[in-house]
């Protein structure tokens, strides 16, 4: 104990390994996770060796998580600030009234200290940023001892932990078992019928199946009816929807072969293409031939931002006969980024500007076509210029302080970075030619800034954490399971009568305004469909700026 005590760096990262290996525990569809499992560790460790750890890497370590939280959710954030994603906003709008009233209510009733009614509102919301905004504010009251600042911020990760606990499991099973049953819906049958609606009528995929004929194909031909054609012109007689990369006559092979070219009994041709073109290619070239040694040729791959405006909202099918380059030079999108989601590249999925396609043709092709729809991607590496410009302009925003009556309340550095991150991440999304933040980079640094802040504040919250439950025990728990059921049962009525959102969408989108992955991740398996998804990333992304920014408002609510 004396060699943990003395040495807190080995504390706060024993308590990482061994509270991550805590959150793999399973029961039934539910786990704890490694942040709850690394606060319960924290606590346990931090009441039996009392070690010291200072505040400023708390501080640290928070900003670098909120900042990083902030940057991802950005781009998709104000992409959904529209008309269409309105009634969405008011579900988050239930959200944010009910957790903060029901916590203000419950401080009042029972006579609350504001550490105690911070983390029921933390915990309950299954929000962890909520505890730093929180302890954060609690440290810049007036009036306080640096005993009593210690005691409240304790608070908020001991209530944090039970109302964290409860919370969970009540909204993963709220989500996934009994919102089906209260809708009187299959969630797997109603949401293979939205996909379908939402696709215009043909069949969705289920997870583990692949078309068996993929519309994009490569073919070789042998030369037996285009003698004495051109490939400019054999290619522009099918209305340039295939491309020849290749033709092999004798031993030699030209990729690509000059427009100009000429054909001759015997060739070989290599074509690329949708399915339906390359037969009729078939037709005007010759017999198709076997897979041809040497008669291939290695196709580029590169990332590419949509940049430009005018192709935001549309199907990538429409934006594919908007640009007939992406035929022409035979080109093609293989995948579709959103933030860190990975989208299916369908010809019906609607892209948005600062989506990320993958697309892979030919070089020359490529060069050609991302100079119409975008700029090349530069991620490979982070752009620590833009990433400490960004974490110290939202230290300065935190710094601000606004009063509202007699109240003076501020973001803090939590709340600043935040709003900082959402600026810089939308901002770089519009380009993404600098500012480079790799999604894995982002969430390395998101997950362990907020797990090293977890750890520091279990540790030094341990000893005041079984006073609370002795004091509190009973209502911490009914706290967290009314926190989530009154909200999210209002968001469904609210969500079913009065707007009219689809049941897959409206349990999708109440686990997104409650913040839990592992709603959202029970509720898909239950659906075997990610069609819930589509509503999960609205009220997530506007939940997950909206809810940091009430422990702030609770702590100078409550501290005045």
């Amino acid at each position: 104990m004396g060699v943990i005590k003395d040495h807190p760096e080995l504390a706060v990262f024993l308590c990482l390994g061994a509270g991550y290996l805590v959150g793999k525990l399973r029961v039934g569809p539910i786990t704890l996770g490694g942040i709850c499992g690394t606060l319960i560790v924290s606590l346990l460790l931090g009441a039996w060796t009392r070690v010291q750890v200072d505040g400023d890497v708390k501080t640290v370590f928070f900003a670098i998580f909120i900042f990083a939280l902030g940057y991802m959710a950005g781009p998709q954030f104000f992409a959904n600030l529209n008309r269409g994603s309105l009634r969405f906003f008011a579900l988050c709008g239930i959200e944010l009234v009910c957790v903060v009233g029901i916590a203000y209510g419950l401080a009042k009733a029972f006579d609350l200290d504001v550490g105690t009614a911070s983390g029921i509102l933390a915990g309950a919301a299954t929000e962890s940023a909520v505890v730093g905004t929180a302890t954060e504010a609690i440290g810049k009251l007036d009036g306080l001892t640096a005993e009593q600042i210690s005691t409240y911020q304790g608070h908020v990760a001991t209530a944090y932990t039970v109302c964290y606990l409860f919370g969970l499991v009540t909204i993963v099973i709220y989500t996934s078992q009994l919102m089906p049953m209260m809708l009187r819906i299959n969630l797997r049958d109603a949401s293979r019928e939205l996909w379908e609606r939402m696709r215009g009528g043909s069949g969705g995929l289920e997870a583990d199946e692949r078309e068996a004929l993929p519309g994009m194909v490569g073919r070789t031909f042998l030369v037996t009816q285009a003698d004495g054609r051109t490939v400019r012109d054999l290619e522009s007689s099918l209305g340039d929807r295939i491309t020849i990369e290749a033709v092999k006559r004798g031993s030699q092979v030209l990729t690509p072969p000059p427009p100009d070219f000429e054909l001759t009994l015997s060739d070989l041709v290599l074509t690329v293409g949708r399915r339906a073109n390359i037969i009729e290619a078939g037709r005007i070239i010759g017999p198709e031939t076997p897979a041809v040694p040497g008669l291939d040729t290695p196709l580029a791959t590169t990332q590419v931002s949509l940049t430009d405006t005018s192709v935001s909202g549309k199907s990538l099918d429409g934006l594919q006969k908007e640009h007939p380059e992406f035929g022409a030079s035979g080109v093609y999108v293989t995948e579709v980024l959103r933030g860190d989601q990975m989208l299916p590249a369908n010809p019906d999925t609607v892209v948005q500007r600062g989506d990320v396609l993958t697309l892979v043709g030919a070089r020359s092709g490529l060069g050609r076509l991302v100079a119409k729809i975008g700029s090349v991607v530069k991620n490979d590496a982070t752009d620590f210029i833009y990433l400490g410009a960004g974490i110290a302009a939202g230290s300065l925003i935190g710094q601000i302080v606004v009063t509202f009556g007699d109240v003076p309340l501020s973001l803090g550095t939590g709340g600043g970075c935040l709003i900082s991150g959402l600026l810089f991440g939308w901002f770089r999304s519009r380009s993404q030619t600098f500012g480079a933040f790799p999604p894995q980079a982002a969430t390395t640094l998101k997950d362990m800034g907020l797990a090293v802040f977890i750890a520091c504040t279990g540790l030094v919250s341990g000893p005041q954490a079984w006073p609370l439950l002795k004091e509190y025990g009973a209502l911490l728990p009914i706290a967290g399971v009314a926190m989530v059921l009154v909200p999210a049962t209002l968001s469904l009525v609210v969500g079913r009568r009065f707007l009219r959102i689809e049941p897959p969408l409206l349990i999708g989108a109440i686990a997104g305004q409650q913040c839990s992955t592992p709603a959202i991740t029970s509720v898909t398996q239950v659906a075997q469909s990610s069609v819930p998804m589509l509503g999960y990333t609205i009220t997530y992304a506007l939940s997950n700026f909206l809810l940091p920014l009430t422990g702030p408002l609770v702590v100078g609510v409550l501290g005045a």
